[in-house]
């Protein structure tokens, strides 16, 4: 039986769909900092959906390294995703085309979720009070912190450039990115996440 390689990589897809989106958005917003306060219906939806993703995506990564965990909320992935993936905090996610170098867990501890976090809880909760926190930056981060947890969940296939659909506006910093190829089914990036 052939393994359905797209039901395989499903959250790699769903960030790939997702930074489609926020190039989009681009298109009218410029991404490059002028406007992080920036914020509206459609960077709201992104935002929310790419950080819904994130804790989806992180309790699989909790998972992964601790098939009887029981983590279901951002404070308690913080142990068991650092305990396995020591430069997850600090990870490097660069927008070329913007010239922006973000880090979105670099504030993440386990008492503390990062301020993007903090900021969809409030737009998630309580909208009609902090709607204008669905912001550019906010977005921004919040889909740079899918992208590193979902290289993460998928390293193996990262490592091997198997993380197909090139993404269009995110890439890793120099210490994690391992060079392009070209295989059958199309260009890929090699991340090391390790």
């Amino acid at each position: 039986m052939a393994i359905n390689r797209a039901s395989t990589l499903i959250h790699w897809n769903f960030f790939i769909a997702l930074e489609e989106d926020l190039d989009r958005l681009a298109r009218y917003v410029d991404l490059s900092g002028q406007n992080d306060e920036t914020f509206s219906i459609e960077i709201a939806r992104l935002f929310l959906s790419a950080s819904a993703e994130v804790d989806v995506v992180l309790k699989q990564l909790a998972v992964k390294h601790n098939a009887a965990s029981t983590a279901a909320s951002i404070n308690a992935y913080f142990s068991e995703i650092t305990q396995h993936c020591p430069n997850f905090v600090g990870f490097t996610v660069l927008v070329p085309r913007f010239g922006l170098t973000l880090n979105p867990w670099i504030n993440w501890t386990a008492n503390t979720p990062p301020i993007w976090w903090q900021d969809h809880n409030k737009v998630k909760h309580h909208r009609h009070n902090h709607f204008d926190r669905a912001t550019v930056k906010n977005c921004l981060n919040s889909v740079a912190a899918l992208f590193v947890s979902v290289i993460h969940l998928y390293a193996e296939e990262a490592a091997h450039g198997e993380l197909l659909s090139l993404p269009r506006l995110f890439n890793v910093g120099d210490a994690h990115f391992g060079g392009t190829q070209m295989g059958r089914f199309g260009h890929s990036f090699v991340y090391n996440v390790s």
